[in-house]
């Protein structure tokens, strides 16, 4: 019974997970098209430091040279006063996270204000900060615990009804099709389709 336990409670973090991030808003998972996002934050450093190197790991091979040629035109401007810096700098987010974007087939609409992203992609990346994923995981967990007892419960109620009348039958099975396929959202998350770039074979091993 414990190893059952252990395999369930294992897949409802997996599937927590995967359904609370890949589920989420578009604008929010696309975070590092924020200003406080990974991708703009190593674009700060690079700036700074006057080396690139911190950001070549967010582009392809192909794209280096065109993304050189923006960081040093980028270097030159902003030296010239403050206002030219701000411009300058983003000049090289704007053209930094467009071509990372596009790297990953994925629309680029905009740099995004700071503090727009999505709170449990925020805690994804805190995560990895911490060198640990437990809180994460628990977080999720419970949340996605708690949606599924609600809806589960609430098809139960209804079901008890569900033969009085017609208008009965209907709420039970309104309640009942919300029931399932949140279940089945999670799983369908869990076994989908890549993610945010992931290469199809790596999904295929990792499943």
């Amino acid at each position: 019974m414990k190893t059952a336990n252990t395999s369930s409670k294992g897949f409802l973090t997996a599937a927590a997970l995967a359904l609370a991030i890949l589920l989420a808003p578009q604008a929010a998972l696309a975070h590092c098209d924020t200003l406080d996002g990974p991708v703009v934050a190593d674009a700060r450093l690079a700036l700074t430091k006057g080396d690139m190197t911190p950001v070549l790991k967010w582009l392809q091979a192909k794209d280096e040279k065109e993304v050189r040629e923006s960081f040093a035109r980028t270097l030159a401007v902003r030296k010239l006063d403050p206002a030219a810096q701000a411009l300058a700098d983003n000049y090289f987010f704007e053209t930094l996270v467009r071509i990372h974007r596009a790297g990953e087939g994925a629309p680029y609409t905009g740099l995004k204000a700071a503090g727009t992203v999505e709170p449990v992609v925020a805690k994804a990346d805190q995560a990895l900060e911490q060198g640990s994923v437990d809180g994460l995981t628990k977080a999720i967990v419970a949340h996605t615990e708690a949606g599924i007892r609600e809806r589960f419960q609430h098809a139960l109620e209804t079901r008890k009804h569900a033969q009085e009348s017609v208008q009965a039958g209907r709420e039970y099975v309104e309640a009942y099709v919300t029931y399932v396929h949140y279940i089945e959202g999670i799983a369908q998350v869990v076994h989908g389709a890549p993610h945010h770039g992931e290469a199809a074979g790596q999904a295929a091993h990792q499943h």
